[in-house]
């Protein structure tokens, strides 16, 4: 299978496991709600959750890689691989530019109203055209 049918594009219409997240809660669910967004979506997770677990409850990958355009879901879980990079978009209080800043999904707790950015391309947006 060539890599260009394997991982398309819109990682989020790539067959029917695409609707089902990477993982699914069994323990530690009576802890309290904080809802946070991916790529501008609403979405809740349980306080003390890594955004890793946070975003793999929602969906299959934590980010679509910005050189091959593939899925990423995080490699090593302890903070060395750097595979699990995310983008949190903060819009300051006074107005201006969002700016972004670059997470370890990893090893960062979720907070209440995090704007995380998966894609490349919206991150490219968001940042005015570079991907620092």
């Amino acid at each position: 299978m060539s890599s260009s049918s394997q991982f398309p594009q819109d990682v989020r219409a790539s067959g029917p496991s695409a609707c089902y997240p990477q993982l699914t809660r069994l323990a530690e669910t009576g802890r309290a709600p904080v809802t946070f967004y991916i790529d501008g979506e609403p979405v809740q997770a349980l306080t003390g959750d890594t955004l890793l677990t946070a975003i793999l409850t929602h969906q299959r990958h934590v980010r679509i890689s910005e050189f091959s355009g593939t899925p990423r879901a995080g490699f090593c879980m302890i903070g060395a691989c750097q595979d699990c990079w995310v983008r949190c978009e903060t819009v300051h209080a006074e107005g201006g530019d969002a700016q972004l800043t670059r997470l370890r999904a990893c090893s960062t707790t979720v907070q209440a109203g995090m704007r995380i950015v998966t894609r490349a391309a919206d991150a490219n947006e968001v940042h005015g055209g570079s991907h620092g």
